[in-house]
């Protein structure tokens, strides 16, 4: 009687964590579709940079936190569109905001604005 072996291919053995595997099926229970709509469903903080923020405060601007609101739901928007650099203009200020960076770049207040040139933004967001 003749002897036949046949050799298996070697498999790596992966060893995983309990954790990683629980979460491994909490994600397959869900469709790439739904994941993608919740990580793009959630809305990200805007920040204010160091600048922006000694500007504010030299020309005593203040804004509601409604109306920061209103403008990171715009800003977030507007990313979703494909914007990068946006001019934020408010009754009392006017603003650069890199929706990139979700970063308040600059700050001054309406009427300065209206005597500047606005160069590198491909997007405009109006509250009124």
């Amino acid at each position: 009687m003749e002897n036949i072996i046949h050799k298996l291919p070697v498999q790596p053995i992966a060893l995983h964590s309990k954790t990683k595997s629980s979460k491994t099926t909490k994600s397959s229970n869900q469709t790439f579709s739904q994941i993608l709509d919740q990580e793009t469903s959630k809305q990200t903080r805007l920040t204010i940079s160091k600048h922006a923020g000694i500007r504010m405060s030299e020309r005593k601007i203040s804004i509601e936190q409604d109306v920061w609101d209103q403008i990171e739901i715009k800003v977030n928007e507007a990313k979703r569109q494909g914007v990068k650099d946006s001019l934020v203009l408010l009754k009392n200020a006017a603003m650069i905001i890199s929706a990139k960076n979700n970063t308040v770049v600059t700050v001054m207040d309406r009427q300065e604005a209206g005597s500047q040139i606005f160069t590198k933004i491909d997007g405009t967001i109006i509250l009124e």
